[in-house]
């Protein structure tokens, strides 16, 4: 059973930086595209990011610049660094097991840039 278990969400003031996790299980970690997407309220899910086994990584217009997206695969790890944060970027992020953002994911983590 594929479980993903995100954390490192909070609030933020907007500029302010975050650096959400992930950890995987019960999946080829090593082997599989892991994507970062998000929520926000009353909106539909979002592809944020997404990073492949050999490390090549891919981001939104909206976070370009602003995100870094890693792994670790020797801890099945994920990652996420946002800086610079917007009241746009609030939301609610999972991880996914797939290049899109539409693969399998955790509970998520949330995220909210307010003063």
């Amino acid at each position: 059973e594929v479980q993903l278990v995100e954390s490192g969400g909070g609030l933020v003031q907007p500029g302010g930086s975050l650096t959400l996790s992930c950890v995987a299980s019960g999946l080829n970690f090593e082997s599989t595209t892991m994507s970062w997407a998000r929520q926000a309220p009353g909106k539909g899910l979002e592809w944020v990011a997404h990073i492949t086994p050999e490390q090549s990584a891919a981001y939104a217009p909206v976070v370009r610049g602003r995100a870094t997206i890693s792994r670790n695969n020797a801890f099945n790890k994920l990652y996420l660094r946002l800086n610079n944060l917007k009241t746009e970027d609030t939301g609610m992020y999972f991880c996914t097991n797939d290049r899109l953002g539409l693969g399998q994911r955790g509970q998520g983590t949330q995220v909210t840039v307010s003063t």
